[in-house]
């Protein structure tokens, strides 16, 4: 977006409809009006000739307040809002300011976000894309204008991404195989992917046909699909396709919960919920009241409130150029991006107070509501 010069008197504020300004870990409220720095000399059009003055703008100064711009592909699943509160936490107790924007998984909308978050002045930029490669032009706008870029979650292609903070999703793929292959010594089993546009799903994927493939003596692969923004509806749709053709099915292997839940739906259809082993991921409620009931195999356990912490810890090292600690590093198309990974831990029947209600991520009651309260386990 480039910036050009118009007159004083017009005194654009820069605003978007579905823009959250979010102070510490407040109550949410829609704040069209706040904007970091005085940009009422420039449209939000274009910037290319005013480059130099933006990075002025967005570099913290001794005594500022840091201010983190938190770009989201969307809250629709319950874990975005955990991973949301979470992170505002973390940097209202290091003293920072977050300024949330969510795209409803628009592309073209959260770029816009990110421009707008750019105008106003952040100073650092934490990204969970909702896109990785639409999203690259993201990182050069944010570097033009002397901002650092982290992405959370989602990998950013093809760009330079100066830290990527996430889950082990590799590794992840690779427990729900071998978790599914322990309950299915041979047979037939079907992927049920995640979003293709989202480079986790991919890695999910490659982990868990890792497992998978090297069994391929005892284990015949009979369906291998993503499904569209991880739309439940898409992976109910391809389930049902796969078991009108040949119910013969040992396992399904689900890139997450939300997957999971249209497998299982469509396997309702045929009376074979429970007699079908299905993996899982992101430990929501739904699926841990599934896996209780016997209706789902396993979860993943995805260290949520840890993960934004900790990004929300980086972000504000990273403003204050203070040095930035990684564990690993992934190569996303053009560089090695510096990554720090937390690692997933496998949730079923047998460890879910252990691991879920030992972690406050859901509550005893809530898992077990619908367990009859002499079937439970002991708290």
């Amino acid at each position: 977006m480039l910036f050009k010069k118009i007159p004083k008197t017009l005194g654009v504020i820069l605003t978007l409809s579905l823009s959250i300004s979010l102070l510490g870990c407040g109550p949410s409220k829609t704040d069209n009006k706040a904007v970091t720095k005085d940009l009422s000399n420039y449209e939000l059009d274009s910037y290319e000739e005013n480059i130099d003055s933006l990075g002025l703008n967005n570099k913290l100064k001794a005594g500022e307040k840091v201010i983190i711009g938190f770009s989201m592909d969307s809250l629709k699943e319950p874990i975005w809002k955990v991973s949301r509160d979470a992170f505002i936490s973390r940097a209202k107790e290091l003293g920072a300011e977050v300024r949330v924007e969510q795209a409803n998984s628009d592309d073209r909308l959260q770029l816009a976000q990110i421009d707008q978050l750019i105008a106003e002045g952040v100073n650092v930029l934490v990204v969970a894309p909702h896109d990785g490669e639409v999203t690259a032009e993201a990182a050069e706008k944010a570097h033009n204008a002397g901002i650092k870029l982290i992405a959370y979650d989602r990998l950013i292609k093809n760009s330079d991404v100066d830290l990527y903070v996430a889950l082990d999703s590799f590794k992840a793929g690779e427990l729900q195989a071998q978790e599914l292959l322990k309950n299915v010594k041979s047979g037939n089993v079907a992927y049920v992917g995640g979003s293709p546009s989202d480079n986790n799903a991919i890695l999910f994927r490659s982990g868990a046909m890792k497992v998978l493939e090297s069994n391929k003596d005892s284990i015949n692969i009979v369906m291998d699909k993503y499904s569209t923004d991880w739309k439940a509806e898409e992976a109910y749709n391809n389930v049902m396709d796969l078991l009108t053709t040949d119910s013969n099915i040992q396992g399904i292997v689900c890139a997450n919960d939300g997957t999971a839940s249209g497998a299982i739906a469509a396997l309702e259809k045929f009376s074979l919920v429970g007699k079908i082993p299905v993996t899982g991921l992101d430990s929501e409620l739904s699926a841990c009241q599934r896996i209780v009931e016997g209706k789902q195999l396993m979860t993943i356990y995805k260290p949520t409130n840890e993960m934004a912490s900790k990004a929300a810890e980086l972000a504000v090292k990273m403003a204050k150029g203070e040095t930035v600690e990684a564990n690993n590093k992934i190569f996303n198309g053009k560089i090695d991006v510096q990554a720090y990974y937390l690692d997933p831990i496998v949730v079923t029947k047998e460890n879910m107070v252990d691991t879920v209600v030992k972690y406050n991520f859901q509550s005893f009651e809530d898992v077990y509501k619908n367990v009859p309260e002499d079937q439970r386990p002991k708290q």
